[in-house]
Protein backbone atom coordinates (compact mmCIF):
# COMPACT_ATOMS: atom_id res chain seq x y z
CA UNK A 1 0.00 0.00 0.00
CA UNK A 2 2.74 2.47 0.85
CA UNK A 3 4.25 4.16 -2.16
CA UNK A 4 7.83 5.23 -2.78
CA UNK A 5 6.74 8.82 -2.41
CA UNK A 6 5.54 8.68 1.15
CA UNK A 7 4.49 6.52 4.06
CA UNK A 8 1.53 6.48 6.36
CA UNK A 9 -1.78 8.19 5.93
CA UNK A 10 -0.96 10.39 2.93
CA UNK A 11 0.31 7.44 0.89
CA UNK A 12 -2.68 5.31 1.89
CA UNK A 13 -5.09 8.07 0.95
CA UNK A 14 -3.43 8.50 -2.44
CA UNK A 15 -3.56 4.75 -3.14
CA UNK A 16 -7.23 4.53 -2.11
CA UNK A 17 -8.10 7.54 -4.25
CA UNK A 18 -6.30 6.07 -7.25
CA UNK A 19 -8.12 2.74 -6.92
CA UNK A 20 -11.49 4.45 -6.64
CA UNK A 21 -10.84 6.63 -9.70
CA UNK A 22 -9.64 3.61 -11.69
CA UNK A 23 -12.79 1.63 -10.87
CA UNK A 24 -10.97 -0.78 -8.53
CA UNK A 25 -13.60 -0.29 -5.86
CA UNK A 26 -13.17 -3.59 -4.01
CA UNK A 27 -9.44 -2.94 -3.84
CA UNK A 28 -10.12 0.55 -2.46
CA UNK A 29 -12.31 -0.91 0.31
CA UNK A 30 -9.69 -3.57 1.05
CA UNK A 31 -7.00 -0.91 1.38
CA UNK A 32 -9.26 1.05 3.71
CA UNK A 33 -9.76 -2.03 5.90
CA UNK A 34 -6.01 -2.67 5.94
CA UNK A 35 -5.31 0.96 6.78
CA UNK A 36 -7.59 0.86 9.80
CA UNK A 37 -6.10 -2.46 10.91
CA UNK A 38 -2.70 -0.72 10.94
CA UNK A 39 -4.09 1.87 13.34
CA UNK A 40 -4.25 4.75 10.87
CA UNK A 41 -7.21 7.07 11.41
CA UNK A 42 -9.28 8.07 8.41
CA UNK A 43 -9.32 11.79 7.62
CA UNK A 44 -11.19 14.09 5.26
CA UNK A 45 -9.16 12.76 2.29
CA UNK A 46 -9.78 9.08 3.06
CA UNK A 47 -13.55 9.12 3.14
CA UNK A 48 -14.71 10.67 -0.17
CA UNK A 49 -13.19 7.97 -2.43
CA UNK A 50 -14.24 5.23 -0.01
CA UNK A 51 -17.83 6.52 0.04
CA UNK A 52 -17.80 6.61 -3.76
CA UNK A 53 -16.54 3.02 -4.01
CA UNK A 54 -18.98 1.75 -1.40
CA UNK A 55 -21.90 3.37 -3.21
CA UNK A 56 -20.90 2.08 -6.66
CA UNK A 57 -20.57 -1.44 -5.25
CA UNK A 58 -23.91 -0.93 -3.50
CA UNK A 59 -22.09 -2.15 -0.43
CA UNK A 60 -23.58 -1.94 3.07
CA UNK A 61 -20.79 0.21 4.60
CA UNK A 62 -22.26 3.59 3.55
CA UNK A 63 -24.20 4.01 6.80
CA UNK A 64 -21.25 2.70 8.83
CA UNK A 65 -18.97 5.18 7.08
CA UNK A 66 -21.48 7.92 7.88
CA UNK A 67 -21.24 6.99 11.56
CA UNK A 68 -17.44 6.88 11.32
CA UNK A 69 -17.15 10.38 9.89
CA UNK A 70 -19.55 11.72 12.52
CA UNK A 71 -17.45 10.18 15.30
CA UNK A 72 -14.28 11.57 13.74
CA UNK A 73 -15.77 15.06 13.55
CA UNK A 74 -15.41 15.19 9.76
CA UNK A 75 -19.02 15.96 8.86
CA UNK A 76 -18.28 19.70 8.73
CA UNK A 77 -15.80 19.26 5.86
CA UNK A 78 -17.61 20.30 2.70
CA UNK A 79 -16.06 17.71 0.38
CA UNK A 80 -16.74 14.89 2.88
CA UNK A 81 -20.38 15.89 3.22
CA UNK A 82 -20.63 16.20 -0.57
CA UNK A 83 -19.30 12.66 -0.95
CA UNK A 84 -21.84 11.38 1.57
CA UNK A 85 -24.74 13.09 -0.22
CA UNK A 86 -23.47 11.63 -3.50
CA UNK A 87 -23.13 8.13 -2.02
CA UNK A 88 -26.65 8.09 -0.60
CA UNK A 89 -28.02 9.47 -3.89
CA UNK A 90 -26.25 6.74 -5.88
CA UNK A 91 -27.80 4.18 -3.52
CA UNK A 92 -31.24 5.77 -4.18
CA UNK A 93 -31.49 6.62 -0.48
CA UNK A 94 -32.78 10.10 -1.19
CA UNK A 95 -34.21 10.58 2.28
CA UNK A 96 -30.78 10.03 3.81
CA UNK A 97 -29.14 12.21 1.14
CA UNK A 98 -31.60 15.01 1.83
CA UNK A 99 -31.09 14.69 5.60
CA UNK A 100 -27.33 15.12 5.19
CA UNK A 101 -27.94 17.98 2.75
CA UNK A 102 -30.24 19.79 5.20
CA UNK A 103 -27.65 19.54 7.99
CA UNK A 104 -24.78 20.92 5.91
CA UNK A 105 -23.66 24.36 7.14
CA UNK A 106 -22.59 25.28 3.60
CA UNK A 107 -23.09 23.85 0.12
CA UNK A 108 -21.57 24.32 -3.29
CA UNK A 109 -22.39 23.38 -6.86
CA UNK A 110 -21.20 19.79 -6.28
CA UNK A 111 -23.64 19.39 -3.37
CA UNK A 112 -26.61 20.45 -5.44
CA UNK A 113 -25.57 18.42 -8.47
CA UNK A 114 -25.13 15.26 -6.38
CA UNK A 115 -28.56 15.63 -4.82
CA UNK A 116 -30.41 16.51 -7.99
CA UNK A 117 -28.80 13.98 -10.31
CA UNK A 118 -29.47 11.25 -7.76
CA UNK A 119 -33.20 11.91 -7.77
CA UNK A 120 -35.45 9.58 -9.75
CA UNK A 121 -37.68 11.02 -12.44
CA UNK A 122 -40.87 10.17 -10.60
CA UNK A 123 -39.75 12.33 -7.66
CA UNK A 124 -38.97 15.41 -9.72
CA UNK A 125 -42.02 17.67 -10.24
CA UNK A 126 -42.47 18.72 -13.84
CA UNK A 127 -44.79 21.45 -15.10
CA UNK A 128 -47.83 19.92 -16.75
CA UNK A 129 -46.89 16.39 -15.76
CA UNK A 130 -50.55 15.48 -15.18
CA UNK A 131 -51.26 16.26 -18.84
CA UNK A 132 -48.60 13.88 -20.15
CA UNK A 133 -49.95 10.83 -22.01
CA UNK A 134 -50.03 7.60 -20.11
CA UNK A 135 -49.79 4.61 -22.41
CA UNK A 136 -49.16 1.79 -20.01
CA UNK A 137 -46.08 -0.22 -20.79
CA UNK A 138 -45.07 2.12 -23.63
CA UNK A 139 -44.82 5.10 -21.23
CA UNK A 140 -43.03 2.98 -18.65
CA UNK A 141 -40.53 1.82 -21.27
CA UNK A 142 -39.89 5.42 -22.36
CA UNK A 143 -39.34 6.42 -18.75
CA UNK A 144 -36.87 3.57 -18.18
CA UNK A 145 -34.93 4.50 -21.32
CA UNK A 146 -34.79 8.12 -20.22
CA UNK A 147 -33.64 7.13 -16.73
CA UNK A 148 -30.89 4.94 -18.18
CA UNK A 149 -29.80 7.76 -20.47
CA UNK A 150 -29.61 10.21 -17.61
CA UNK A 151 -27.72 7.74 -15.44
CA UNK A 152 -25.27 7.16 -18.30
CA UNK A 153 -24.79 10.91 -18.70
CA UNK A 154 -24.11 11.35 -14.99
CA UNK A 155 -21.60 8.47 -15.02
CA UNK A 156 -19.74 10.14 -17.90
CA UNK A 157 -19.68 13.44 -16.01
CA UNK A 158 -18.44 11.70 -12.86
CA UNK A 159 -15.54 10.33 -14.90
CA UNK A 160 -14.94 13.76 -16.42
CA UNK A 161 -14.61 15.20 -12.91
CA UNK A 162 -12.14 12.42 -12.09
CA UNK A 163 -9.84 13.45 -14.89
CA UNK A 164 -9.85 11.44 -18.15
CA UNK A 165 -9.91 13.91 -21.01
CA UNK A 166 -12.37 12.02 -23.19
CA UNK A 167 -15.11 11.59 -20.59
CA UNK A 168 -16.68 15.01 -21.11
CA UNK A 169 -16.86 14.32 -24.84
CA UNK A 170 -18.51 10.99 -24.06
CA UNK A 171 -21.00 12.75 -21.80
CA UNK A 172 -21.89 15.17 -24.58
CA UNK A 173 -22.37 12.27 -26.99
CA UNK A 174 -24.78 10.59 -24.58
CA UNK A 175 -26.59 13.88 -23.99
CA UNK A 176 -26.99 14.54 -27.72
CA UNK A 177 -28.43 11.05 -28.21
CA UNK A 178 -31.10 11.47 -25.50
CA UNK A 179 -34.64 11.73 -26.85
CA UNK A 180 -35.94 13.54 -23.80
CA UNK A 181 -34.07 15.97 -21.57
CA UNK A 182 -35.01 17.67 -18.33
CA UNK A 183 -33.52 20.38 -16.14
CA UNK A 184 -31.40 17.74 -14.40
CA UNK A 185 -29.62 16.59 -17.55
CA UNK A 186 -29.18 20.11 -18.93
CA UNK A 187 -27.77 21.29 -15.58
CA UNK A 188 -25.45 18.28 -15.27
CA UNK A 189 -23.87 19.12 -18.63
CA UNK A 190 -23.59 22.83 -17.75
CA UNK A 191 -21.77 21.95 -14.53
CA UNK A 192 -19.57 19.37 -16.27
CA UNK A 193 -18.26 21.97 -18.71
CA UNK A 194 -17.82 24.54 -15.92
CA UNK A 195 -15.74 22.21 -13.76
CA UNK A 196 -13.41 21.52 -16.67
CA UNK A 197 -12.71 25.19 -17.36
CA UNK A 198 -15.03 25.44 -20.35
CA UNK A 199 -17.30 28.23 -19.20
CA UNK A 200 -18.30 29.48 -22.65
CA UNK A 201 -19.54 26.01 -23.55
CA UNK A 202 -21.59 26.00 -20.33
CA UNK A 203 -23.27 29.19 -21.52
CA UNK A 204 -23.84 27.70 -24.97
CA UNK A 205 -25.56 24.69 -23.39
CA UNK A 206 -27.75 27.03 -21.35
CA UNK A 207 -28.72 28.91 -24.52
CA UNK A 208 -29.76 25.59 -26.08
CA UNK A 209 -31.68 24.77 -22.90
CA UNK A 210 -33.59 28.06 -23.11
CA UNK A 211 -34.44 27.47 -26.78
CA UNK A 212 -35.73 24.00 -25.93
CA UNK A 213 -38.29 25.51 -23.55
CA UNK A 214 -36.89 23.73 -20.47
CA UNK A 215 -37.03 26.02 -17.45
CA UNK A 216 -33.84 26.50 -15.42
CA UNK A 217 -33.90 26.07 -11.66
CA UNK A 218 -31.86 27.11 -8.63
CA UNK A 219 -29.09 24.62 -9.40
CA UNK A 220 -28.90 25.58 -13.06
CA UNK A 221 -28.00 29.12 -12.08
CA UNK A 222 -25.40 27.91 -9.57
CA UNK A 223 -23.74 26.08 -12.47
CA UNK A 224 -24.01 29.11 -14.77
CA UNK A 225 -22.53 31.54 -12.25
CA UNK A 226 -19.79 29.05 -11.38
CA UNK A 227 -18.95 28.85 -15.09
CA UNK A 228 -18.88 32.64 -15.42
CA UNK A 229 -16.65 33.11 -12.36
CA UNK A 230 -14.10 30.54 -13.54
CA UNK A 231 -14.01 31.88 -17.09
CA UNK A 232 -13.89 35.61 -16.25
CA UNK A 233 -17.24 36.27 -17.93
CA UNK A 234 -18.16 39.31 -15.85
CA UNK A 235 -20.96 40.76 -17.98
CA UNK A 236 -22.55 37.36 -18.58
CA UNK A 237 -22.44 36.59 -14.86
CA UNK A 238 -24.13 39.85 -13.95
CA UNK A 239 -26.80 39.29 -16.61
CA UNK A 240 -27.61 35.75 -15.44
CA UNK A 241 -27.72 36.83 -11.80
CA UNK A 242 -30.29 39.48 -12.71
CA UNK A 243 -32.35 37.29 -15.04
CA UNK A 244 -32.51 34.54 -12.42
CA UNK A 245 -34.53 36.92 -10.27
CA UNK A 246 -36.37 39.11 -12.78
CA UNK A 247 -37.25 36.52 -15.43
CA UNK A 248 -37.38 33.26 -13.50
CA UNK A 249 -38.44 34.35 -10.02
CA UNK A 250 -35.57 32.51 -8.31
CA UNK A 251 -34.28 34.17 -5.15
CA UNK A 252 -30.49 33.97 -4.86
CA UNK A 253 -29.07 31.77 -2.13
CA UNK A 254 -25.60 31.46 -0.58
CA UNK A 255 -24.31 29.48 -3.57
CA UNK A 256 -25.26 32.24 -6.02
CA UNK A 257 -23.81 34.97 -3.81
CA UNK A 258 -20.54 33.05 -3.41
CA UNK A 259 -20.21 32.69 -7.18
CA UNK A 260 -20.97 36.37 -7.73
CA UNK A 261 -18.45 37.51 -5.11
CA UNK A 262 -15.88 35.19 -6.66
CA UNK A 263 -16.65 36.59 -10.13
CA UNK A 264 -16.43 40.22 -9.00
CA UNK A 265 -13.38 39.58 -6.84
CA UNK A 266 -11.44 37.93 -9.65
CA UNK A 267 -12.21 40.98 -11.80
CA UNK A 268 -10.91 43.33 -9.09
CA UNK A 269 -14.39 44.74 -8.39
CA UNK A 270 -14.09 44.50 -4.61
CA UNK A 271 -16.27 47.56 -4.02
CA UNK A 272 -19.04 46.10 -6.14
CA UNK A 273 -18.73 42.78 -4.30
CA UNK A 274 -19.07 44.52 -0.92
CA UNK A 275 -22.07 46.53 -2.15
CA UNK A 276 -23.72 43.28 -3.24
CA UNK A 277 -23.18 41.71 0.19
CA UNK A 278 -24.34 44.81 2.04
CA UNK A 279 -27.61 44.74 0.07
CA UNK A 280 -28.16 41.02 0.58
CA UNK A 281 -30.15 39.26 3.34
CA UNK A 282 -27.73 38.23 6.08
CA UNK A 283 -29.33 34.78 6.23
CA UNK A 284 -28.13 34.08 2.68
CA UNK A 285 -24.47 34.87 3.41
CA UNK A 286 -22.64 31.85 4.76
CA UNK A 287 -18.92 31.29 5.35
CA UNK A 288 -18.35 30.32 1.71
CA UNK A 289 -19.47 33.77 0.56
CA UNK A 290 -17.07 35.54 2.91
CA UNK A 291 -14.20 33.19 2.00
CA UNK A 292 -14.68 34.13 -1.64
CA UNK A 293 -14.32 37.78 -0.64
CA UNK A 294 -11.28 37.00 1.52
CA UNK A 295 -9.55 35.23 -1.38
CA UNK A 296 -10.14 38.29 -3.57
CA UNK A 297 -8.72 40.55 -0.85
CA UNK A 298 -5.57 38.43 -0.75
CA UNK A 299 -5.18 38.72 -4.52
CA UNK A 300 -5.69 42.49 -4.50
CA UNK A 301 -3.91 43.12 -1.15
CA UNK A 302 -6.80 44.79 0.61
CA UNK A 303 -5.95 44.10 4.26
CA UNK A 304 -8.76 46.15 5.80
CA UNK A 305 -11.48 44.36 3.85
CA UNK A 306 -9.74 41.02 4.41
CA UNK A 307 -9.99 41.55 8.17
CA UNK A 308 -13.74 42.12 7.88
CA UNK A 309 -14.18 39.00 5.73
CA UNK A 310 -12.00 36.88 8.04
CA UNK A 311 -14.01 38.02 11.05
CA UNK A 312 -17.21 36.85 9.38
CA UNK A 313 -15.70 33.46 8.52
CA UNK A 314 -14.51 33.03 12.11
CA UNK A 315 -18.04 33.74 13.33
CA UNK A 316 -19.75 31.41 10.85
CA UNK A 317 -17.16 28.59 10.66
CA UNK A 318 -14.72 28.89 13.57
CA UNK A 319 -12.80 25.68 12.75
CA UNK A 320 -11.74 26.74 9.23
CA UNK A 321 -8.00 27.41 8.91
CA UNK A 322 -8.33 29.34 5.66
CA UNK A 323 -8.86 32.86 7.09
CA UNK A 324 -5.84 32.51 9.39
CA UNK A 325 -3.59 31.41 6.54
CA UNK A 326 -4.88 34.09 4.17
CA UNK A 327 -4.45 36.90 6.70
CA UNK A 328 -1.00 35.69 7.73
CA UNK A 329 0.16 35.63 4.10
CA UNK A 330 -1.35 39.03 3.40
CA UNK A 331 0.34 40.55 6.46
CA UNK A 332 3.65 38.90 5.53
CA UNK A 333 3.62 40.53 2.12
CA UNK A 334 2.95 43.88 3.75
CA UNK A 335 5.82 43.16 6.21
CA UNK A 336 3.42 43.54 9.14
CA UNK A 337 5.27 41.01 11.26
CA UNK A 338 3.46 41.87 14.48
CA UNK A 339 0.14 41.06 12.85
CA UNK A 340 1.59 37.83 11.44
CA UNK A 341 2.60 36.76 14.95
CA UNK A 342 -0.80 37.75 16.35
CA UNK A 343 -2.74 35.69 13.78
CA UNK A 344 -0.51 32.65 14.22
CA UNK A 345 -0.82 32.85 18.01
CA UNK A 346 -4.59 33.09 17.68
CA UNK A 347 -4.58 30.05 15.42
CA UNK A 348 -2.55 28.04 17.93
CA UNK A 349 -4.68 29.11 20.88
CA UNK A 350 -7.82 27.92 19.09
CA UNK A 351 -6.29 24.58 18.12
CA UNK A 352 -6.56 25.26 14.39
CA UNK A 353 -4.02 23.57 12.13
CA UNK A 354 -3.25 24.30 8.51
CA UNK A 355 -3.97 21.52 6.05
CA UNK A 356 -0.63 20.20 4.73
CA UNK A 357 -0.25 20.29 0.97
CA UNK A 358 0.73 17.27 -1.07
CA UNK A 359 0.83 16.30 -4.74
CA UNK A 360 0.93 12.89 -6.34
CA UNK A 361 1.39 11.23 -9.69
CA UNK A 362 0.57 7.64 -10.65
CA UNK A 363 2.96 5.62 -12.80
CA UNK A 364 2.35 1.95 -13.67
CA UNK A 365 -0.25 1.71 -10.94
CA UNK A 366 2.05 3.03 -8.21
CA UNK A 367 1.18 6.30 -6.47
CA UNK A 368 4.13 8.61 -5.80
CA UNK A 369 3.43 11.33 -3.23
CA UNK A 370 5.42 14.56 -2.91
CA UNK A 371 5.51 17.35 -0.34
CA UNK A 372 7.37 20.63 -0.64
CA UNK A 373 11.07 19.96 -0.09
CA UNK A 374 10.40 16.21 0.17
CA UNK A 375 13.50 14.01 -0.27
CA UNK A 376 12.04 10.66 0.79
CA UNK A 377 11.52 9.27 -2.70
CA UNK A 378 13.99 6.58 -3.74
CA UNK A 379 14.75 8.61 -6.90
CA UNK A 380 15.02 11.92 -5.03
CA UNK A 381 18.43 12.82 -6.48
CA UNK A 382 17.18 12.41 -10.07
CA UNK A 383 13.95 14.24 -9.31
CA UNK A 384 15.74 17.24 -7.82
CA UNK A 385 18.15 17.40 -10.74
CA UNK A 386 15.18 17.39 -13.11
CA UNK A 387 13.36 20.05 -11.05
CA UNK A 388 16.42 22.29 -11.18
CA UNK A 389 16.78 21.63 -14.92
CA UNK A 390 13.13 22.64 -15.34
CA UNK A 391 13.73 25.86 -13.40
CA UNK A 392 16.78 26.70 -15.52
CA UNK A 393 15.03 25.99 -18.84
CA UNK A 394 11.94 28.04 -18.09
CA UNK A 395 14.07 30.88 -16.71
CA UNK A 396 15.90 30.91 -20.03
CA UNK A 397 12.50 31.29 -21.69
CA UNK A 398 11.66 34.31 -19.55
CA UNK A 399 10.02 32.90 -16.42
CA UNK A 400 10.62 35.12 -13.39
CA UNK A 401 9.75 33.35 -10.11
CA UNK A 402 7.05 35.13 -8.15
CA UNK A 403 8.50 34.89 -4.66
CA UNK A 404 5.33 36.25 -3.09
CA UNK A 405 4.10 32.64 -3.28
CA UNK A 406 7.12 31.41 -1.29
CA UNK A 407 7.14 31.02 2.47
CA UNK A 408 7.80 34.48 3.84
CA UNK A 409 9.74 32.95 6.75
CA UNK A 410 12.46 31.86 4.33
CA UNK A 411 15.50 33.99 3.65
CA UNK A 412 15.06 35.98 0.41
CA UNK A 413 17.80 34.04 -1.34
CA UNK A 414 16.08 30.73 -0.55
CA UNK A 415 12.61 31.61 -1.76
CA UNK A 416 13.20 30.92 -5.45
CA UNK A 417 14.63 27.50 -4.66
CA UNK A 418 11.73 26.86 -2.30
CA UNK A 419 9.29 27.51 -5.14
CA UNK A 420 11.21 25.17 -7.45
CA UNK A 421 10.81 22.44 -4.84
CA UNK A 422 7.05 22.76 -4.29
CA UNK A 423 5.31 19.39 -4.27
CA UNK A 424 3.58 19.88 -7.62
CA UNK A 425 6.92 20.78 -9.27
CA UNK A 426 8.55 17.64 -7.87
CA UNK A 427 5.60 15.58 -9.12
CA UNK A 428 5.97 17.08 -12.61
CA UNK A 429 9.74 16.45 -12.52
CA UNK A 430 9.10 12.81 -11.66
CA UNK A 431 6.49 12.63 -14.42
CA UNK A 432 9.04 13.85 -16.96
CA UNK A 433 11.36 11.08 -15.82
CA UNK A 434 8.84 8.25 -15.57
CA UNK A 435 5.82 8.88 -17.82
CA UNK A 436 6.21 7.87 -21.50
CA UNK A 437 6.65 10.86 -23.81
CA UNK A 438 3.42 10.16 -25.73
CA UNK A 439 1.29 10.10 -22.57
CA UNK A 440 0.07 13.10 -20.59
CA UNK A 441 1.53 13.69 -17.14
CA UNK A 442 -1.31 13.68 -14.62
CA UNK A 443 -0.62 15.41 -11.31
CA UNK A 444 -3.09 15.69 -8.44
CA UNK A 445 -2.90 18.22 -5.62
CA UNK A 446 -5.06 18.39 -2.50
CA UNK A 447 -4.92 22.22 -2.32
CA UNK A 448 -5.14 25.03 -4.84
CA UNK A 449 -2.01 25.28 -6.98
CA UNK A 450 0.02 28.40 -6.24
CA UNK A 451 0.27 31.11 -8.86
CA UNK A 452 3.98 30.67 -9.48
CA UNK A 453 3.68 26.89 -9.92
CA UNK A 454 0.79 27.37 -12.33
CA UNK A 455 2.85 29.72 -14.50
CA UNK A 456 5.96 27.55 -14.25
CA UNK A 457 4.27 24.23 -15.04
CA UNK A 458 2.46 25.78 -17.99
CA UNK A 459 5.84 26.86 -19.36
CA UNK A 460 7.35 23.44 -18.59
CA UNK A 461 4.63 21.85 -20.73
CA UNK A 462 5.66 24.10 -23.61
CA UNK A 463 9.42 23.75 -23.20
CA UNK A 464 9.34 19.96 -22.94
CA UNK A 465 6.56 19.49 -25.51
CA UNK A 466 4.35 17.61 -23.04
CA UNK A 467 0.73 17.70 -22.00
CA UNK A 468 0.36 18.15 -18.24
CA UNK A 469 -3.00 17.74 -16.54
CA UNK A 470 -3.02 19.18 -13.04
CA UNK A 471 -6.07 18.58 -10.89
CA UNK A 472 -6.06 20.88 -7.87
CA UNK A 473 -8.80 21.53 -5.31
CA UNK A 474 -10.39 24.09 -7.59
CA UNK A 475 -10.48 22.72 -11.14
CA UNK A 476 -8.67 20.82 -13.88
CA UNK A 477 -5.74 22.52 -15.59
CA UNK A 478 -5.03 21.04 -19.03
CA UNK A 479 -1.64 22.55 -19.95
CA UNK A 480 -0.19 22.25 -23.43
CA UNK A 481 1.77 24.45 -25.85
CA UNK A 482 2.14 27.20 -23.26
CA UNK A 483 -1.54 27.63 -22.44
CA UNK A 484 -3.94 26.30 -19.81
CA UNK A 485 -7.59 25.33 -20.15
CA UNK A 486 -8.43 27.62 -17.22
CA UNK A 487 -7.28 30.65 -19.20
CA UNK A 488 -5.12 31.61 -16.19
CA UNK A 489 -8.38 32.38 -14.40
CA UNK A 490 -8.82 29.93 -11.59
Amino acid sequence: MASPGGKGLVACNAAISRCSRAGLHRRALALFTEMRARGLRADEYTLPPILNSAALLRAPPAAALHALLLRAGLASHLHVANALVDAYAKLSRLGAARAVFDEMPRRDVVTWTSLVTGARPRRIPRPGRSRLPRHGRRWGRHRRVRRRGRAQLVRRLDRARAGPTGSLRDARTVFDAMRSRCAITWTALIVGYAQNGRGRESLAVYADMARSGCRPDYVTFVGLLFACSHAGLLDAGRAHFQSMQSEHGISPGPDHYACMVDLLGRAGRLGEAVDLLDRSPAAELDATVWKALLAACRTHRNAALAERAAGMVWRLDPTDAMPYVMLSNLYSRARRWGDVARVRALMRSRGISKEPGCSWVVVAGVTHVFHAGDRDHQRAAEIYRKAEEMAARIRARGHVPDTEWALQDEAPEGREMGLAHHGERLAVAFGLLAVPAAAPIRVYKNLRVCGDCHAAIKMVAEVYGREIILRDSNCFHHMKDGSCSCGDYW
